[in-house]
C-alpha cells in the first residue's frame, strides 16, 4: 500500500532510509528537523510504502507554501528531495510507484516541472550521486528526468592548517589601506543579510538569519569592510545544523573579486575553524568551474562527491 505520511511514521522512515542507503544514513531527529518541520512540509506529499504493516519505502514531494522572497511561490515548480526503497522490498516496481505517486501529486497541484533534488531551504543532498546510486539514476531517467547541471562537494583537512604567509601579507596590506576584517556586530547583521539576499540568493539571507536566531555565535562569521565601513563580503561556518566543520555560505561583491578579499575571508574562517578544534572543512554544493569552486581547489579543497541536479516535465 502507498499512502501519505501519518503521525508516528517518522522514526520508522528514518530507519528504513538508513537501511536503504547505509552510505548516507539519517537519524530521526535530523529527518524530523529537515523534512517534517520544514516550513513547506505537506504530509500529503510524503508518499509512504507499507508492506505487512512495515514501512519499506518513501518518496517526498514538496512545493512552496511560503515564498523564498517576496510573493513568488514558484507555482509551476515542485521538488523531490529524496526517495528510497528498503533492500528487502526491491525488484517489485515499488520505487517507480512511489515516484509516480509523488509526481502525480505535484502535477495535481499545478506543477509543470519537478527537480531532483535542488530544493531549498532544506535538502539532504543537492542532487543525485550517480556513481553511488546507479539504479536510482536508471529509474529517474525512465520517468523522464534529464540532467541539468552538476554540483560538487569538497573537503579540506585542517590538521596542521596554518594561514599561508602570502595571504597574511595581503591581509596586512589591505588593513594598512583601511580595510577591516572581523566578526560583525549585531547591527551589522542587517547589512550582511541584505547583501546576501540582494547580491547572491535569498536562501543565504534566510540561512544567516535563522542560524543567528537559533543561537549561532557571531564569531562564526567573518566580514570584510571597505575604509568607509561598507560590508564587501563575508564567509562563515556552522550555519547549517550547527555543524562547525561545515563551511558556508561565502560571498564577495562582484566588483571586489580579484582583489584577494575572497581568499582572505576563506583563510580567516578556516583559521577560526581550526582554532575551535575542527579537523576538516567541507560543504555540499558549488560549481566546480565557478570562481568560488576554483578558489576552493587552489586552497587545498578536493572534490569528494559530484551530484547531478535532474529535471522532468510533469
Amino acid at each position: 500500500m502507498i499512502r501519505s505520511f501519518a503521525v508516528g511514521d517518522g522514526p520508522e522512515l528514518a530507519a528504513a532510509w538508513t537501511a536503504a542507503a547505509p552510505a548516507d544514513p539519517i537519524g530521526y531527529p535530523r529527518f524530523r528537523d529537515l523534512f517534517l518541520l520544514d516550513r513547506n512540509f505537506d504530509p500529503a506529499g510524503l508518499k509512504v510504502a507499507v508492506s505487512n504493516g512495515r514501512i519499506v519505502g518513501a518518496a517526498y514531494a514538496v512545493r512552496r507554501l511560503i515564498a523564498v522572497t517576496g510573493a513568488d511561490l514558484e507555482p509551476a515548480t515542485g521538488w523531490i528531495p529524496f526517495f528510497f526503497v528498503h533492500p528487502d522490498a526491491r525488484g517489485r516496481g515499488l520505487g517507480r510507484a512511489l515516484l509516480t505517486a509523488a509526481m502525480d501529486w505535484l502535477r495535481e497541484r499545478g506543477c509543470a516541472e519537478v527537480y531532483f533534488s535542488s530544493y531549498t531551504p532544506n535538502y539532504f543532498l543537492p542532487g543525485l550521486d550517480r556513481p553511488r546510486y546507479p539504479a536510482a539514476e536508471r529509474l529517474l531517467t525512465s520517468l523522464g528526468f534529464e540532467p541539468g547541471y552538476d554540483a560538487v562537494a569538497m573537503d579540506r583537512s585542517l590538521i596542521g592548517y596554518a594561514m599561508p604567509a602570502e595571504v597574511g601579507k595581503r591581509l596586512d596590506e589591505l588593513v594598512g589601506e583601511g580595510y577591516s576584517f572581523g566578526t560583525p556586530t549585531g547591527d551589522e547583521l542587517t547589512a550582511l543579510i541584505h547583501l546576501a539576499g540582494a547580491e547572491f540568493t535569498p536562501d543565504w539571507a534566510r540561512a544567516i538569519r535563522e542560524a543567528v536566531v537559533a543561537g549561532m555565535p557571531l564569531d562564526r562569521i567573518v566580514v570584510t569592510r571597505d575604509p568607509d565601513g561598507r560590508i564587501l563580503g563575508w564567509a562563515q561556518h556552522a550555519t547549517y545544523e550547527g555543524v562547525i566543520e561545515r563551511f558556508g555560505p561565502f560571498g564577495v561583491l562582484p566588483e571586489c573579486r580579484g582583489t584577494g578579499l575572497g581568499k582572505l575571508l576563506l583563510h580567516l574562517t578556516l583559521t577560526r575553524m581550526a582554532a575551535l578544534g575542527a579537523h576538516s572543512a567541507w560543504f555540499l554544493w558549488a560549481g566546480e568551474q565557478s570562481a568560488a569552486g576554483r578558489l576552493y581547489l587552489s586552497t587545498g579543497f578536493t572534490i569528494t562527491r559530484t551530484f547531478t541536479i535532474l529535471r522532468a516535465n510533469v
